[in-house]
């Protein structure tokens, strides 16, 4: 994920701004003892680029990565739509309780731009990656850094068009989304009146999009690794952020960790479920090849 990658990351301040004041509200609002849901794991199972995850002789990479960690925020399906069979597939490949966030395919995001056009495209991606039946997490849509508030109408059609069975999140990046406020509470308002999460994205050159809104009871953190010593760091005050959002009613994260060279993932998403686990004593595993005979992780 080169997306806000900069040359130096020792240069820029990672530390994790205030909340937006909404957010507090949205959280209040959590209905009943709603158990508490929790993803963790990385963007893809492809061993090229999660080298030395993978034990030797390992001879299916999603069925090994599934029985390491609970959930994949599954970026091949924004390059292709696959038929359904492949969801099937990917089903029937992984353990009970095991969650796939797929990322909607940019013939809908960036080719078509959320035109008129791209709403049969969303039937048809729908249509397949129902396939995953109890397994389908949320499916967020990520847009083009170019896609600006201009923009406004396409937006609320989609959002409108959206079937809502299926749970959304959305990421935007042109940066007028952030930083007109106007633009920014309509959008805000737009997606919690449909409860539609707002992606927060902790990367080092666009630090704009730690907007800090969530917009429903959902905490969909796209946490981007500078392949830097700081990366393990910036872990530590997620857990606080995290741990001052469960006390005000967050029962949703998904986490989800990349680097721009995704060497390191597993390792990042080991170590932030090891600290996640002390702090919530909660009991999620740690990916057993990250980690040696004591438990310790290397």
């Amino acid at each position: 994920m080169k997306f806000g990658k900069v040359e130096h990351p020792e240069t820029i301040d990672f530390t994790l701004p205030k909340d937006h004041i909404e957010t507090a509200g949205v959280l209040a609002n959590t209905i009943g003892n709603q158990p508490l849901s929790i993803s963790v794991g990385c963007a893809k199972w492809n061993r090229q680029d999660l080298k030395n995850f993978y034990p030797r002789g390992t001879k299916d990479e999603l069925v090994y990565y599934s029985s390491q960690f609970n959930s994949i925020e599954l970026n091949a399906t924004f390059y292709r739509i696959f038929p359904g069979e492949q969801y099937e597939k990917w089903y029937d490949k992984t353990p009970e309780g095991f969650k796939f966030f797929p990322k909607i395919s940019r013939d809908i995001s960036h080719l078509r731009r959320l035109n008129e056009a791209s709403l049969p495209i969303v039937d048809r991606y729908l249509e397949v990656t129902s396939n995953l039946k109890e397994k389908l997490g949320t499916i967020f849509l990520q847009m083009h850094d170019n896609f600006g508030p201009k923009n406004w109408d396409r937006v609320v059609r989609f959002v409108e068009y959206w079937p809502k069975e299926f749970p959304l999140a959305m990421e935007f990046r042109h940066t007028d989304w952030f930083n007109d406020e106007k633009v920014s509470q309509e959008l805000y308002h737009l997606l919690q009146e449909n409860n539609i999460a707002n992606i927060v994205v902790d990367t080092a050159g666009r630090r704009d999009m730690l907007h800090m809104r969530l917009t429903n009871n959902e905490a969909f953190v796209r946490y981007v690794g500078a392949n830097h010593v700081t990366d393990y760091d910036r872990l530590d005050d997620w857990i606080e952020k995290l741990d001052s959002w469960k006390n005000q009613g967050l029962r949703n994260l998904h986490f989800f960790v990349h680097q721009n060279m995704e060497l390191e993932s597993p390792l990042l998403s080991a170590q932030f479920i090891a600290k996640l686990n002390k702090k919530w004593k909660t009991n999620l595993q740690i990916p057993k090849t990250l980690q040696d005979s004591t438990g310790k992780l290397f």
